[in-house]
């Protein structure tokens, strides 16, 4: 790694560095989507036939740049809340952006080390890319953070995502590069202006197509925003204050159907707060409202903590009586897919003796599972994820169903402060709403809370760093869009028949030469 990094001091690399680094204006809160446009192919044609060792380096150095400006605000939670020296957080920050710089680079050396002739091949470096970025969703529990297509979210772009998804834009923004540096060279010209007709084509017919419509049933959702600040959210003399202003927000708010509090709006566990749930459950179930809260959930017979959602109130569930609250009952969601170092520790015996960063408050949770039934507010049929959850649209997929009427994420955003972590967090959920055609509903505790619909448009949005609450009238919807019904699995094949076809295709390249 040290090797790489000391490459980037080349004139190549150090572009490639420079080019990555300027990406983090094409995401929110900055969203110059055009950038990309503009970087990417830019970028291929610099790289285009380095040598093996050359093309690596210089993924490496753009993967690095990238990083380093796109996930700056994790240095954040490390800074503030680690216990650590700067000199040693701004390391493992810097440590972090070396190890995700890897996928780019392996996506180089894949794209290079199996040509004819060593060099990198633009068309293999596509599908390379996309098993790369499969490759960083899923490793170490995954960090998918920042893909290109991401950036799409206000673009004519956005339109693909029904039909093929973020990674479906992050495979055309990549194939579309391509089709620029080819444009260039007079003997590509006409295959690849057909090519660049195709892709526009395809734009339009996606740009065209309603998969989804909206419906006649309409419901009126509060989003609570709390502002309680991090470092005083889990002292004792705050418990009562936090639980009892929910409590206030919701009765001011007992006229809407859905009422949702943050990420683990409650600061006590599930167990020690009967008599205060069942007092919220009576309250909203008199008013014929429901509600839907974050709280920590602790089972004594195996000793597991988990974050979870929820219903209180009128929700509509089987298994229970309308307004009474039993501990355990089923319709809740326990979070799957936990944040590494702040919900979980990799090699915890190893890492929390060597400081407080790896002992974080509430760091030892445990899974919930993968695929878990919707939860039911008021009869309407809910998918919800927790806070990084909504990230990983396959375990999304995996738990969508035909009878999923509205999408939900709730976080605790407060450990970024006021960087661009939380816009971001709040474009990738906007991504989702249009993938699955449903609306989404985020209630946060220090923002973004917004209630989006089904196209991935702010129906409102709270300021940050305001106690409040969004009060939204969603539409519900009809339908359901290509991508809800196969997910990346058409992207993945074409993906692996595009490297294959390449490959072929250079290799007879090179033996007629």
């Amino acid at each position: 790694m040290l090797k790489a990094i000391k490459a980037c001091f080349t004139k190549t690399n150090g572009l490639s560095f420079f080019a990555g680094l300027a990406l983090v204006l094409a995401y929110a809160p900055y969203s110059f989507w055009w950038l990309t446009l503009l970087i990417m192919p830019a970028w291929f044609f610099l790289i285009e036939e380095l040598s093996v060792k050359k093309a690596s380096q210089a993924c490496f150095s753009f993967g690095l740049g990238w990083f380093i400006a796109g996930i700056s605000w994790v240095h954040v939670s490390i800074d503030e809340f680690g216990g650590m020296p700067l000199p040693i957080s701004l390391l493992l920050m810097f440590l972090l952006c070396a190890y995700l710089a890897l996928y780019p680079m392996l996506a180089g050396y894949l794209a290079s080390r199996f040509t004819q002739d060593k060099k990198l091949h633009l068309g293999m470096l596509i599908s390379t890319w996309l098993f790369c970025e499969y490759l960083r969703s899923v490793v170490l529990t995954g960090f998918p953070w920042l893909s290109l297509g991401y950036s799409q979210i206000d673009s004519p772009l956005a339109s693909l995502a029904p039909v093929i998804g973020e990674t479906g834009i992050t495979a055309f923004i990549l194939l579309l590069s391509l089709t620029f540096v080819k444009l260039t060279k007079i003997r590509y010209r006409l295959p690849w202006a057909l090519t660049l007709i195709l892709l526009s084509g395809f734009m339009l017919f996606c740009t065209s197509q309603q998969w989804t419509k909206p419906s006649e049933k309409q419901i009126k959702v509060a989003l609570a925003q709390g502002n309680i600040e991090q470092s005083i959210k889990w002292d004792d003399g705050q418990e009562w204050p936090t639980m009892l202003m929910y409590l206030d927000m919701a009765r001011a708010n007992y006229d809407a159907d859905i009422i949702v509090w943050p990420e683990s709006a409650i600061p006590t566990l599930e167990p020690m707060a009967q008599d205060y749930l069942d007092l919220v459950n009576q309250s909203a179930g008199m008013s014929n409202s429901a509600i839907i809260t974050g709280i920590l959930d602790y089972n004594f017979d195996t000793k597991s903590y988990y974050n979870a959602l929820i219903t209180l109130g009128n929700s509509q569930a089987n298994d229970r009586t309308i307004g009474d609250y039993a501990y355990g009952h089923s319709n809740r969601f326990y979070k799957h897919h936990l944040l590494p170092i702040g919900e979980f520790v990799p090699f915890g015996d190893l890492l929390r003796p060597l400081a407080p960063f790896f002992n974080l408050p509430m760091s030892s949770f445990s899974r919930g599972d993968y695929v878990q039934q919707n939860m039911i507010a008021k009869g309407i049929h809910i998918l919800p994820l927790i806070c990084f959850e909504i990230a990983f649209p396959n375990q999304l997929a995996a738990n969508f169903t035909p009878q999923t009427q509205m999408l939900l994420t709730v976080s605790n955003d407060a450990w970024f402060g006021t960087s661009h972590g939380p816009h971001q967090h709040m474009e990738i959920a906007r991504m989702r709403a249009i993938e699955f055609g449903r609306p989404l509903i985020r209630s946060t505790n220090t923002g973004v809370t917004a209630a989006i619909d089904h196209q991935g448009q702010f129906i409102d949005k709270l300021p940050q760093f305001e106690q409040t609450v969004l009060k939204a009238d969603i539409t519900l919807v009809e339908g359901l869009t290509p991508y809800s019904q196969f997910n990346d699995w058409p992207i993945r094949i074409l993906a692996l028949l595009g490297f294959i076809g390449f490959y072929l295709r250079q290799r007879a390249t090179y033996l007629k030469s």
